[in-house]
């Protein structure tokens, strides 16, 4: 149970990051910040939810990672009306 919690914490911790990624000059340092901020953030519920690890939990954070980064850069592009 911890760890689907922790999970979809992961998700919605990366919106909002995927969101001020999408502003950025890529490669830029906030660029770089908005990826590795959110997985710190995550290692460290883990941590402090102190759920077991398994091999397969990379994978599913992974999954979560990118979708959380990709439905908050959609969230940008939707409310500010910028083409793909």
């Amino acid at each position: 149970m911890t760890i689907a919690l922790v999970a979809i914490l992961s998700y919605f911790i990366n919106l909002p990051f995927g969101y001020w990624r999408s502003r950025e000059k890529r490669f830029s340092l906030n660029w770089f910040l908005a990826i590795h901020i959110p997985v710190a953030i995550t290692v460290f519920a883990r941590y402090a939810a102190n759920a077991d690890f398994h091999w397969a939990y990379i994978a599913l954070f992974i999954i979560l990672f990118a979708a959380g980064q990709h439905t908050g850069k959609l969230i940008y592009v939707k409310y500010n009306k910028i083409k793909i």
